[in-house]
């Protein structure tokens, strides 16, 4: 049986020049297009099921690294940790829900 993840993806890059701009409109792009959600302004999410669609998504993730300095970081979750994230301020995204019923995916 498949164990669901989730990967989050953290990332700060610049947008101070026009061609920094383009790269990070790019990049936020290509994580909508791929399946990520938006969880808060540069922290995105998706679902996985399992490890290998983790590494599929892994690899994607470094062949679209935008050539700007600035920051990703993306970390492996199970569904069960991602559960227990406590909201401090705010409202959950009905998007975060999807998947609590693992009959929602196939």
């Amino acid at each position: 049986m498949s164990r669901f993840m989730r990967l989050i993806v953290f990332f700060d890059l610049p947008v101070v020049e026009a061609s920094d701009r383009r790269q990070y409109t790019k990049f936020r792009k290509f994580l909508l297009k791929d399946g990520y959600i938006m969880l808060q302004y540069s922290v995105y999410m998706r679902i996985c099921n399992g490890e290998d669609a983790v590494q599929k998504h892994m690899n994607r993730l470094h062949s679209r690294i935008p050539r700007v300095n600035g920051a990703i970081r993306c970390l492996k979750i199970t569904e069960r940790q991602f559960e227990n994230m406590e909201i401090l301020l705010g409202v959950k995204a009905v998007e975060e829900d999807f998947g609590s019923n693992k009959t929602d995916f196939f």
